[in-house]
């Protein structure tokens, strides 16, 4: 319990010490040709730049980010099987306009589900998404309250959904910050993420339909493309006139892992007839920048001693080392230095009105904290453990022990009536031996008068 605790408040700690430590995170990327745009480092949500994040901006192709996450849901629930045959239907056309991203999935067609999930992302079919919110909800309708339900409790609470493809309506909506959620919630999931981190895929054939090939048009996972990045782990890319062009990467880099969503990008055409594709160009730059400006860094390692702390009635030692608990790393613009964090140590048994530490002593108790500041923000509170045991002498215990015996009220109390005995033992023992020498002095002198008599008599 007290580990968990631990980790817990130093995210705490972390989340709210963003500010001072990023503080300077968007001064190279002023120019990001983009209405909106975050990157954020996935595992504990730390924003490291962000421009215009919660501005609203048609959700477009984004959309089946949560369409895909839904039927991974429904496959990883086990409410559907990923090789179950599902059947195309004219409903999953209904909604659709000539201009339509589609496969042209013909009504009567036969698919598996997991085929279906990877013509929806991959092969970016609307007919797909349809299909697939027909089987998991039963209605488009139920699939959008759906997505919207799920939206709300994953904190997206800036997007609506009104449809599972992301065909432009001007109800449906989402922000930077909203897609990053809902896209680090879905990466959660390892179906998910081989769905969308693939860019070629071929369905299977069966006796009535041919295969279908299809490739994404995330260029990040492309390896032809100019723009290929080998870091990207999956993505989702849009591109119409009312949104114009957006992107969200996932990338890990040495140890780091990030989530870049940039909303609202355009297109440059050179004068050769080249083009500038600035969605994803913006996204390499972005995350480039992410990696080579920040990294982890390990501020404590649980094989730091940190003190010494004195221990009474120890076998062969009369202290025990202690260390962290826990290690601590903070992700950290490389212009911060290690050195700028300070340690405030505090051990228990030397606080004012504490008990000493007595022995016996075991690895991993707990005996003082530490606490992690910079520039007079607390990034941590850890625990100090006793690095080794220390057993108990028993001859320091006896020692102690007699110590303690004699250090308490009773003992002196008994040792006064005791001195008071031994007082009034030597007195009548003085005593006796004074009135003892009294009376001897006497016979002494009687026996003497009587000889002297004697002696004056024989004389007579």
């Amino acid at each position: 319990m007290a580990r968990k605790t631990a980790l817990f408040l130093i995210l705490i700690f972390m989340i709210q010490a963003v500010s001072g430590v990023f503080a300077s995170a968007n001064t190279g990327f002023r120019d990001l040709a983009a209405s909106s745009a975050i990157l954020v480092e996935k595992d504990h949500g730390m924003v490291l730049y962000e421009n215009n994040a919660t501005l609203r901006h048609p959700a477009d192709s984004l959309t089946k980010i949560m369409t895909l996450l839904l039927a991974a849901y429904a496959v990883e629930n086990d409410d559907i099987s990923d090789n179950e045959i599902v059947t195309m239907t004219e409903a999953a056309w209904h909604d659709l306009e000539e201009y339509s991203s589609a496969l042209d999935i013909h009504p009567g067609e036969e698919m598996t589900f997991i085929d279906l999930m990877y013509s929806a992302y991959v092969g970016d079919a609307d007919e797909a998404c349809n299909m697939l919110a027909l089987r998991i909800a039963g209605s488009i309708d139920s699939f959008v309250r759906l997505m919207n339900e799920t939206a709300q409790e994953i904190g997206a609470t800036n997007t609506r959904f009104m449809n599972p493809h992301g065909q432009y309506h001007r109800s449906q909506y989402t922000t930077a910050y909203d897609i990053y959620l809902i896209f680090n919630e879905a990466i959660k999931s390892s179906l998910f993420l081989e769905v969308a981190g693939t860019f070629r895929h071929i369905t299977e054939s069966s006796e009535d339909f041919d295969s279908r090939t299809m490739s994404s048009s995330n260029a990040l996972i492309n390896p032809a493309s100019r723009y290929y990045y080998r870091h990207c782990l999956a993505g989702r890319d849009s591109a119409t006139y009312e949104g114009g062009y957006s992107l969200v990467a996932y990338a890990e880099e040495d140890g780091l892992s990030l989530i870049s969503v940039i909303l609202g990008s355009d297109v440059l055409i050179f004068e050769d007839d080249s083009t500038d594709m600035r969605n994803f160009s913006e996204t390499l730059r972005i995350h480039q920048w992410g990696f080579t400006q920040f990294a982890w860094r390990d501020i404590l390692k649980t094989t730091d001693l940190l003190a010494r702390v004195p221990v009474q009635h120890g076998s062969g030692a009369d202290f025990v080392n202690v260390r962290p608990e826990e290690s601590l790393s903070l992700l950290l613009d490389n212009s911060v230095s290690i050195d700028d964090f300070e340690r405030t140590i505090t051990i228990f048994s030397e606080q004012r009105g504490a008990e000493p530490l007595v022995a016996p002593i075991d690895a991993g108790d707990v005996l003082g904290e530490v606490v992690i500041t910079r520039d007079g923000v607390e990034y941590a509170r850890m625990a100090l453990v006793a690095n080794t045991n220390i057993s108990l002498s028993g001859v320091e215990y006896i020692r102690g022990q007699v110590a303690d015996l004699l250090a308490t009220n009773a003992a002196r109390n008994i040792f006064i009536v005791l001195a008071l005995l031994l007082l009034l033992y030597i007195i009548l023992v003085i005593r006796y031996n004074v009135v003892r020498a009294n009376r001897l002095r006497r016979i002494k002198n009687a026996k003497n008068d009587i000889i002297r008599e004697r002696h004056q008599n024989f004389r007579d």
